[in-house]
């Protein structure tokens, strides 16, 4: 077993690690930094914000390098091509040094000035995590709908029945816990739910102010939120079974193989009395109930071998025995 003391105490880098992923947000990267320097100066923080372009194809990057040249706070990352928010958020979580990461959207829809509470939430309530709620949002009922089905199915799935908006992009997390849960995919969407499933429970959440875009358009089409419903069942489904897959394969075969066997058994003894009392009895293989039941019978040995290769897979992966450990003394 792989066990590393995780020192939570002691904190070396800055108060703040901004991490703002981008894709195509030229104009509105250098009003943002200025607004997020502004704030962090006037409350005193050390700071840094970390731009991670996303395989930008306008001059993203280009503004970013000025940036940088000009402020010692900033640091940049750039994607070869367009992987989605998900790596980018990898990425600059694996960046960040600050002891509060503070992560929001480059297109001036979420308000810097709303980081010195999610700091003071994070620092001083001794939250793991805040989330932002926009409460009053400033987008088309196409898109506000489906945000609100969105966010009633993940509580009801994940649990977290105090966070009214998963997807909002300003949130705040305590440094441990960036470092402790693996972003992939889209599960962008679910972090809090990472967080929770990684052993982080002191999860908030704070009204934010949502701004309407000044700049270009929305990246996101309404195919996120059909992802999305496949994303959180994935997550769902290997945060209860992903080291145990024989405890959901191997039931549901077993009782649909028993169910089967069963009806088979049934068919046989109504052909067997009929036979007994000397009555006419069509034969068992005329029966729809007989070939319902093989049927049942055959998807039952497939689950439940399913299920045991899926336990061989398991026990030979390398993070069968990865756990979330806080501290070693």
């Amino acid at each position: 077993m792989d066990i590393r003391e995780k020192e939570t105490t002691r904190h070396d880098g800055p108060d703040i690690s901004v991490v703002v992923p981008l894709y195509n947000e030229e104009e509105s990267i250098p009003e943002l930094y200025a607004w997020i320097e502004r704030v962090m100066k006037a409350n005193d923080y050390t700071f840094e914000v970390i731009f991670v372009n996303d395989g930008s194809t306008d001059r993203s990057w280009e503004v970013i390098e000025q940036l940088q040249a000009a402020s010692p706070h900033v640091r940049g990352i750039k994607f070869r091509r367009n992987y989605g928010k998900s790596p980018a958020l990898y990425c600059g979580f694996d960046s960040a040094r600050g002891r509060v990461v503070i992560t929001m959207d480059a297109d001036l829809q979420d308000s810097p000035d709303e980081i010195p509470e999610l700091y003071r939430m994070i620092t001083e309530e001794k939250y793991d995590l805040v989330s932002g709620w926009k409460q009053k949002r400033y987008d088309p009922l196409s898109k506000t709908i489906p945000t609100k089905l969105f966010n009633a199915t993940a509580r009801a799935v994940s649990g977290i029945h105090n966070l009214h908006d998963f997807n909002c992009g300003l949130k705040a997390y305590r440094h441990e816990v960036v470092k402790n849960i693996e972003v992939y995919g889209e599960m962008h969407r679910y972090i809090p739910y990472l967080a929770k499933e990684a052993g982080f429970k002191r999860i908030g959440e704070k009204v934010v102010h949502h701004q309407a875009r000044k700049y270009g358009k929305t990246k996101f089409g309404l195919d996120r939120f059909v992802n999305g419903y496949l994303d959180l069942l994935s997550l769902w489904f290997l945060s209860r079974f992903g080291v145990k897959p024989m405890h959901i394969f191997g039931l549901l075969g077993s009782l649909m193989f028993l169910l089967g066997f069963i009806a088979v058994c049934i068919v046989g003894a109504n052909k067997l009395y009929a036979l007994y009392m000397g009555l006419s009895a069509r034969l068992v293989t005329d029966s729809p109930y007989f070939y319902l039941a093989l049927t049942a019978m055959l998807l039952g040995t497939q689950l439940f071998l399913t299920g045991f290769v899926a336990e061989l897979v398991t026990r030979n992966s390398p993070e069968r025995n990865k756990y979330q450990i806080e501290k070693v003394i």
